[in-house]
């Protein structure tokens, strides 16, 4: 059955300090036969205007989860999201003095015409690997002609002008040329600059890059990593940054939300993240990255296992690897609460 397109809510304008999207509360399972899967288990994420929100966690804690419900992206079966709120702060109309728009995009119809044109025209996402995410059938310059006509009701000329001015944007030698190639000529990293030529494209609010710098040497990652940061500055973007890389996120990101075992355990202004880390599991984590140049400090590694998504947990998810375990760890959920001025963690010690 088609759902109904949700309705649209209007709030008083404010200024670009002010969130462009705030994630409630938001649960996206999995059903399957062994079980159900909670990959998102009541997350709360705010990304502000014109900056930068780093999730990190290990493989399997929900992040990519969670963009992709974000885009609408979850296919049912087996994948539904099942409650909470993505709300969307449409900044188009406050930037004429209107009551500024906003969308709970969990209520909208997954094929209907306002996520599509959310889809690409005001939030972006950069996948994690570009060959899967490219036609190896169609030319750069169609591909990227093709969101710009989508989006923008522009003609193909038009389109592939905006194509070609994409690529010089991103650094990409000979533009025009290649816009006449295929994804199999061009190397990894000029593939994902070429991604972010078309998550660009149509000068979205918000650009969701998950693992952009996944499977790239070095080099290649901080070019693509500057790459974001001047594109952002010159497109007024707000980044959603997924990555379980603490040397990216502590170069790009505002803010850093850990997760683990779909849920969100701290959250926090990226110094104090760094500096000063409350949950067990951040600082397990933050023990665990080799530092260049420390020969002396040795590399503490989380003990045990994480423990199956589809695992009844009656307390802290993370209380059985905790090394400052208590009693009610294991008989109460902790929720995530302010310890400090902008700085929430969800455990018992704070």
């Amino acid at each position: 059955m088609m759902q109904r397109e949700a309705p649209i809510q209007s709030t008083t304008a404010a200024s670009s300090s002010d969130p462009i999207l705030e994630i409630r509360d938001l649960r996206t399972y999995f059903f399957l036969e062994r079980g159900t899967v909670k990959a998102v288990d009541g997350v709360n994420l705010t990304l502000g205007r014109q900056s930068t929100l780093g999730i990190v966690g290990e493989s399997g804690c929900g992040k990519s989860v969670t963009a992709s419900s974000v885009m609408r992206l979850v296919k049912y079966p087996p994948g539904k999201i099942v409650g909470g709120e993505i709300l969307l702060h449409r900044s188009q109309a406050a930037a004429h003095g209107q009551p500024r728009e906003v969308v709970d995009i969990v209520k909208l119809d997954h094929q209907g015409a306002q996520i599509r044109a959310i889809r690409g025209g005001e939030i972006a996402m950069i996948f994690q690997e570009p060959m899967t995410s490219l036609n190896p059938l169609k030319t750069i310059g169609n591909q990227i002609a093709e969101t710009v006509t989508l989006h923008q009701k522009v003609g193909k000329q038009a389109a592939l002008q905006r194509a070609e001015e994409m690529l010089h944007k991103v650094h990409i030698s000979a533009p025009r040329q290649r816009l006449s190639e295929y994804p199999h000529q061009l190397s990894g990293g000029m593939r994902q600059r070429i991604m972010i030529a078309m998550a660009l494209s149509c000068n979205p609010s918000i650009l969701i890059a998950d693992e952009p710098t996944t499977a790239l040497d070095v080099t290649v990652q901080a070019q693509i990593l500057d790459l974001m940061r001047t594109l952002q500055d010159e497109f007024h973007s707000s980044i959603m940054l997924i990555t379980h890389n603490l040397g990216v996120v502590s170069q790009m990101a505002d803010h850093i939300a850990v997760m683990y075992l779909g849920k969100v355990v701290e959250y926090g202004p990226v110094r104090a993240m760094f500096h000063e880390p409350l949950h067990p599991y951040t600082v397990g984590l933050l023990k665990s990255v080799p530092v260049l140049g420390r020969k002396t400090a040795q590399l503490i590694p989380i003990k045990g296992m994480v423990p199956s998504p589809t695992e009844t947990i009656r307390g802290c998810a993370f209380a059985a690897r905790c090394p400052h375990a208590m009693q009610i760890c294991g008989e109460q959920r902790p929720e995530l609460r302010a310890a400090r001025p902008s700085h929430e963690v969800a455990c018992w010690l704070h």
